[in-house]
């Protein structure tokens, strides 16, 4: 069976007991947090969020360049009022280039991936960093607000704060 009939699977059990339609829009705890889009984190579970009390945005690496439209919404439409940004450890943004998959991609797609920055780091907790540093260079989002970054450890669920 695919995987997508799976969900659908589980999604209809989910609906079944479903009972918190009536979540306001804006979220409870009026926090956004970025976080990279691995597998192994549950953001939900490591932080003790519930439904409606956060946005949480993934992207590859967690990285807050790719985030500024929905933290800008968050912050502007929403209420936000924290932002959170969390790397993690084995991260696979550590493993490549973006010269080196952009010549996989070539090679691989005939694609010309040359004007996407696919934002790799060499190292884990200078790319929270760089990460804050581009959030409060950033015109589109409140600098009236907490902004603090972490690097979560996959193997112990761990989080540790990375001073700017």
């Amino acid at each position: 069976m695919p995987v997508t009939e799976e969900f659908l699977e589980a999604n209809a059990k989910y609906v079944a007991q479903f009972k918190k339609g009536a979540l306001p829009l804006p979220p409870a705890r009026k926090v956004a947090v970025v976080v990279c889009m691995d597998a192994r984190i549950d953001p939900a579970r490591a932080l003790g969020l519930e439904e409606g009390d956060a946005h949480v945005i993934r992207n590859a690496g967690g990285r807050i360049s790719e985030a500024l439209r929905s933290l800008t919404i968050s912050q502007t439409l929403l209420g936000t009022e924290e932002v959170v940004v969390i790397h993690h450890t084995d991260c696979g943004m550590l493993t490549f280039t973006d010269e080196g998959i952009r010549k996989k991609l070539r090679a691989e797609r005939g694609a010309n991936a040359d004007h996407v920055a696919f934002l790799p780091f060499p190292e884990l907790d200078a790319s929270v960093r760089d990460d804050l540093a581009a959030y409060r260079a950033s015109p589109l989002v409140r600098h009236d607000v907490p902004v603090r970054g972490f690097v979560y450890d996959v193997r112990t669920g761990k989080l540790r704060e990375v001073q700017s």
